[in-house]
């Protein structure tokens, strides 16, 4: 659900200024810079290919520890780029006339390719924020169906808008899109908090104190002293700093049941709201503090008006 809506969202907004540049060069009479437009659409399109394959060989060849301080760092980064689009949108409510303006000083400007830059760099930023909000979305799994319906809806907004005149509340549209992106924002921080501690970046709170509880009622119960690995202290820390636990055990198969954090349900709203069946007391601080400070910054900054 988080990558249909995120990719939805992403590319109308590639859409809708690709559809006010060409509607302004058509109707100012520069159809000849029409070609540099979908040349600097289709370069910024191939770039973030070659970034997204780039991206993943990165993420393939870390293993372990490496792995989840890599996905930890890129999903707190994606959850900066979100917050940074979010306000962006709420504080800018004359994007056409600015992107008319910039085209307009291109063209004057007398610079060859200043109509393909500005189409360039359009497209290849909500392409790089494709890549970082997919992956934050998606943990490293993206759901490729919600992806490409997203995809061809936020296109089929475009086509609506510019080629058919069809009347959208665009405004309303974003403000609604910008609460519910709020929450899978504070969740990828919130994930990415997760894989920190995970990497051991961030210690477990209150991890160690509870491992050498358990580990002397295992000593008397064994009546021997039991030595514990690296990796079964590692786990304990773990276990031992969650402050609840509501995940529903495993199947008989082996397979999560739909209300697990890993499940069919719960795996949704995991990756949607940031849900979380037995979250450490910092990933529950986290995403509490960033709801707020998230929810502050679209009515207080996004909002104010500039």
């Amino acid at each position: 659900m988080a990558e249909l809506i995120i990719m939805f969202r992403e590319v109308l907004e590639a859409s809708l200024i690709i559809g006010i540049l060409y509607t302004y060069l058509n109707k100012s009479g520069n159809e000849d810079s029409m070609k540099m437009v979908w040349s600097g659409v289709g370069a910024a399109i191939l770039a973030s290919i070659i970034i997204a394959f780039i991206f993943g060989q990165l993420a393939i060849g870390l293993k372990d520890n490496e792995a989840k301080i890599f996905e930890g760092v890129v999903m707190i980064v994606a959850s900066i780029v979100l917050t940074t689009m979010i306000i962006w949108m709420a504080r800018n409510k004359n994007i056409s006339e600015d992107l008319k303006n910039k085209a307009k000083e291109a063209i004057s400007s007398g610079f060859k390719y200043g109509i393909f830059t500005l189409a360039f760099v359009a497209v290849f930023r909500e392409g790089v924020e494709i890549i970082l909000l997919l992956w934050g979305a998606g943990k490293g799994g993206i759901n490729v169906i919600s992806s490409v319906v997203g995809a061809l809806l936020g296109l089929a907004g475009g086509y609506a808008i510019f080629v058919q005149g069809v009347k959208v509340p665009l405004q309303k549209f974003f403000n609604i899109t910008s609460v519910l992106l709020i929450f899978v924002a504070a969740g990828m921080l919130t994930y990415g908090v997760h894989e920190l501690e995970s990497g051991g970046v961030i210690p477990y709170y209150g991890g160690k104190t509870m491992y050498q509880e358990n580990s002397i009622l295992a000593i008397r119960s064994n009546g021997q002293r039991k030595e514990f690995s690296l990796e079964n202290n590692k786990k304990a820390e773990k276990w031992a700093s969650r402050i609840w636990d509501i995940n529903p055990s495993k199947n008989d198969d082996g397979s999560y049941p739909i209300l697990h954090d890993k499940g069919a349900i719960g795996g949704l709203i995991k990756g949607f709201f940031g849900y979380n069946g037995d979250p450490s007391l910092i990933e529950f601080i986290t995403w509490v503090l960033s709801i707020i400070g998230l929810n502050f910054l679209y009515q207080k900054v996004g909002k104010r008006k500039i």
